[in-house]
């Protein structure tokens, strides 16, 4: 099928279609620019193209990049690696907004979604991130206290991303219902909703099984930087 084609290489086939205009590289290498998410991908990752990846990386930047296994090349290091699940939204279309009180988050809120993603470490995040698609968010007077949004997609895919609560709010379901309100519009839209949650997180990954996603691969995820 053409959209698991997309899905099994999603960082590649978003960083050189849709997300074309956001990122940096050439050759079989690309990067989010920066101030965006800080992820790598590569036309083959079973031989990453470091060397034209270099140029566009400083020294101290640290990446994300997925389904690559073998030895960091020279003049690069691999500073964490673990495995995560990439999961699809396999159920119907949910019947009702369950966020309408949801606020739409803009540039405005920037600082405020990095630093409660800083402080919840949701996945890669960075000050411009929430430019990459819609995001809704949850506040306490003027405090951002909850958020999710959409980063990554091809045709017929659209990423759930940035799912987040600050610490004294959790348990109040807010980043579930931000969810299902994203998971509604991406469906009615025609889009698969898809969304990426690390093998040690078996909380979450157990909470978006029941919402209606389902397990679609388990890959390698590492995080890399250019050596000193």
């Amino acid at each position: 099928m053409e959209r698991n084609r997309l899905l099994d290489d999603i960082f590649w086939n978003t960083l050189t279609g849709p997300h074309a205009q956001f990122a940096s590289g050439f050759g079989g290498a690309r990067r989010y620019a920066k101030g965006f998410s800080p992820i790598l991908a590569f036309a083959d990752p079973g031989d990453p193209d470091f060397a034209s990846l270099a140029p566009f990386c400083e020294k101290g930047e640290h990446f994300y990049c997925d389904s690559w296994t073998g030895a960091a090349p020279e003049g690069w290091r691999i500073d964490a690696e673990a495995t995560m699940f990439r999961m699809v939204w396999n159920a119907a279309l949910p019947t009702a907004d369950e966020a309408p009180d949801a606020v739409a988050l803009g540039p405005e809120h920037a600082d405020q979604a990095l630093a409660l993603a800083t402080l919840t470490k949701p996945g890669p995040f960075g000050p411009r991130t929430i430019e990459l698609g819609e995001y809704f968010g949850y506040f306490d007077g003027d405090r951002l206290i909850a958020m999710a949004g959409e980063r990554m997609h091809a045709p017929g895919l659209r990423e759930i991303s940035g799912v987040c609560t600050h610490p004294d709010y959790q348990g109040r379901g807010l980043a579930r219902k931000l969810m299902a309100r994203l998971v509604h519009r991406q469906v009615a839209r025609g889009e698969a909703p898809f969304l990426h949650v690390m093998r040690t997180n078996e909380a979450a990954h157990q909470l978006y099984l029941r919402m209606g996603f389902e397990d679609y691969l388990e890959t390698v995820v590492r995080v890399v930087a250019r050596a000193d």
